[in-house]
């Protein structure tokens, strides 16, 4: 109890009057109040003088005079005044949700976003949506609510209601998300004319606002956040600890349940209100605390969850005006502003992760348990069958797909004597064959690497921002030059790939590289790279998403014999110089202390491998597109059936990694032809529940590193 006192007390001040410290608390936190309601009254004036009419601050300021203007009053109720209601709303909702999930799960890196409360939402709206189901509004937003809970129980879960660290529950949050957005992805793919619009719409748009729809999701609001601030006292005891909170007579698991539930719910308001606006209710929490200093009195919930509701009103406020003061009135209407809170919370994240205190360097990743030794003879036997299994694969791809072919029409094919309609087919399926297995192998290779760097066996090279960076790249020149070549597809998406990798290096890299700081920059980095995709593609061609989503969402279709050479000479070049390094890698995935000790050049082998990981993964995405779960996957696997020498663990992994991609290929054009499933969303939804199977059985040996 001497430790719970000490907390409670907080630390030593010199005598002062009794009255005197209260009295100077409550001034400060009035001050801050008072600061924060200008703000947002300040921008709210701003953004009221926005817009695509001719009405602007003189006709406002004569109608605040007095005067009459049927065209002011007009425009301000049919389109300001419910996009600045709008705005204020899911500003609010989504800052005290974010303030409520972060006490929760005792981590400043909790948000509606991280625990993948609005992917669950956007794929509950889009399954609806797809399936022709018109609802109304409540019953959108009761269908995010179910969608949102599910995402959020299922990332606590996983880790370990968020204690076990901020790595581990970004990790969690993001495989969640990429599956669910995976989901979302194929939907808007198989049900393109039931779900136009949808896309601007799932990255927070405030175009669709509307008073009805403020009005009747305000009471659900007003009851919600009365029960959040009557659990603020509860959520104080809580931040004792809980075996702390438990001798204090509080129900912890109680008290969780119940403030999910009602973080939920606003977010699921906040959807329903203008979509998944990502990022707010990561951001408004952090702003809200960085003035603790100057008014200690904000710790207390029942004054910090408010305030952090200003700070998302004041977030979701100032990316509006920035979007359409930058970029012009129009760009209100066509480019989410959701995307803008993302590139900001993405800046959020980077300067938290920078913050970040180590977990000390010879921290092991949670989770991560040491290999079996396997004899030689048996790793050798393994790299056998899987050798077979890869031609096995190939074969099959070849034979199958919307037209199947015999194997004798392939034998007579590779002779030069198959008749038109035959050649046609395997001419235009070996490349499609060829890119899967070796964009299978070169991520599977860049995923083994990775993980020996990071220590963390949940890793997978698009926490380097490779396949962010590569995707703006591809992106950028399909939108804008859409005649390009493949040799300029793939090096403009190298170069984005590189320049993304070099920006998470260099600001990971902080008197050294930390594991953990590295996967944070880089999910961030991810994050903004996301949110600049699709930007990109709602203002070039917001009516026809489905030229990129196809190439984001990893797809083979069309591929030539020029796109897979760069990977092949990748493979080739690449491959044996992380396989040079493996004793490195040996010793860098036990500790940072012990390679040192042994003469190792640690920073020199961690840069010569993340940079091969990174190029192998660049030239795979200007291939085939964004594929994710196989750097994960594939070395996970291998790692479990040859054990942890790199030696043994690549050779393994990259035919894992070959096979893996080829299935899922071959599956995908097949189950629905003459319609395909792009191959990344079946190795996502393949993945998946491998991944959470991962973090399930390894959540009792997570660590706290917080």
């Amino acid at each position: 109890m001497s430790q719970l006192a000490t907390v409670a007390q907080g630390p030593a001040l010199a005598p002062a009057p009794k009255a005197a410290q209260p009295r100077a608390g409550r001034t400060r936190l009035t001050v801050v109040f008072a600061v924060a309601v200008a703000s947002v009254a300040l921008l709210a004036a701003v953004h009221l003088t926005q817009g695509t009419s001719t009405v602007g601050v003189a006709d406002l300021a004569r109608l605040l005079a007095g005067g009459e203007s049927d065209e002011t009053v007009r425009v301000l109720l049919a389109s300001r005044l419910p996009r600045l209601l709008a705005a204020l709303v899911a500003g609010l909702c989504l800052g005290v949700a974010g303030a409520a999930l972060q006490s929760i799960a005792r981590n400043t890196l909790a948000s509606p976003d991280t625990l993948a409360v609005t992917s669950g939402a956007h794929l509950a709206v889009t399954v609806a949506a797809a399936f022709g189901l018109s609802l109304p509004l409540l019953a959108a937003g009761g269908l995010a609510f179910l969608g949102g809970l599910a995402a959020a129980g299922l990332v606590l879960a996983l880790s370990a209601g968020g204690r076990s660290g901020p790595t581990r529950l970004i990790l969690a949050g993001s495989a969640t998300t990429l599956a669910l957005s995976s989901l979302t992805t194929l939907l808007f793919l198989l049900f393109e004319q039931e779900t136009v619009g949808l896309y601007a719409w799932g990255n927070g748009s405030l175009n669709l606002a509307d008073l009805n729809a403020v009005a009747l999701v305000a009471p659900v609001i007003g009851i919600t956040m009365i029960g959040m601030l009557l659990l603020g006292r509860r959520m104080d005891i809580l931040r004792l600890g809980d075996d702390s909170a438990a001798t204090l007579g509080l129900n912890v698991r109680r008290l969780r349940v119940f403030a999910v539930l009602l973080a939920v719910l606003l977010c699921a308001s906040a959807v329903t209100l203008v979509g998944p606006i990502a990022f707010v209710g990561l951001c408004a929490p952090a702003i809200a605390r960085l003035a603790t200093p100057l008014a200690p009195g904000l710790q207390r919930h029942r004054v910090l969850l408010p305030l952090a509701g200003l700070a998302g009103m004041l977030v979701m406020i100032a990316a509006d005006v920035l979007l359409r003061a930058v970029l012009g009135a129009q760009a209100g209407v066509d480019i989410p502003t959701g995307v803008v809170t993302t590139i900001a919370g993405a800046a959020v994240l980077i300067w938290l992760a920078r913050r970040h205190r180590d977990s000390g360097r010879s921290a092991r990743a949670a989770g991560t348990r040491p290999a079996k030794l396997r004899s030689g003879r048996f790793a050798a036997g393994v790299t056998v069958v899987c050798a077979v299994a890869v031609v096995a694969s190939g074969a099959l791809g070849m034979l199958a797909g919307d037209t199947w072919v015999l194997f004798g029409d392939v034998v007579n094919w590779l002779r030069d004597q198959t008749g038109p309609a035959y050649t046609f087919v395997l001419d235009a399926r070996w490349p499609r064959v060829a890119a899967g297995l070796l964009a299978g192998a070169a991520l599977a290779v860049a995923g083994t690497a990775v993980q020996a760097v990071s220590r963390n066996p949940l890793a997978e090279p698009s926490i380097l921002g490779v396949t962010g960076g590569a995707g703006v790249g591809a992106v950028a020149l399909i939108s804008f030059v859409p005649t390009a070549g493949v040799w300029a597809m793939t090096g403009v998406a190298g170069v984005g790939a590189l320049l993304a990798f070099a920006l998470v290096y260099g600001l990971a890299w902080r008197r050294g590289l930390h594991a953990d700081r590295l996967i944070l920059i880089g999910v961030a980095v991810s994050y903004a790279c996301t949110a600049i995709i699709t930007f990109i593609i709602i203002a070039t061609d917001p009516w026809n998403t489905g030229k990129a989503l196809t190439w984001l969402s990893g797809s083979t279709y069309g591929r030539t014999a020029g796109q897979i050479v760069p990977v092949l000479v990748a493979l080739v070049v690449l491959t044996p110089l992380i396989a040079s390094t493996h004793r490195d890698l040996d010793l860098m995935q036990l500790d940072d202390d012990t390679p040192r000790l042994l003469g190792v050049r640690v920073e020199r082998s961690r840069l010569v491998a993340l940079g091969a990981a990174a190029l192998l993964a660049a030239t795979a995405v200007s291939a085939v597109g964004v594929i994710g779960f196989v750097g994960l996957v594939a070395p996970h696997i291998a790692r479990a059936l040859v054990g942890g020498a790199h030696a043994r663990l690549l050779p393994v992994a990259a035919l894992l990694g070959a096979l893996l991609v080829s299935l899922s290929d071959t599956l995908g054009r097949t189950v629905i032809a003459p319609a395909q499933i792009p191959a990344g969303l079946v190795t996502a939804m393949v993945g998946t529940p491998y991944f959470i199977y991962l973090l399930w059985r390894s959540r009792r040996n997570a660590v706290d590193i917080t």
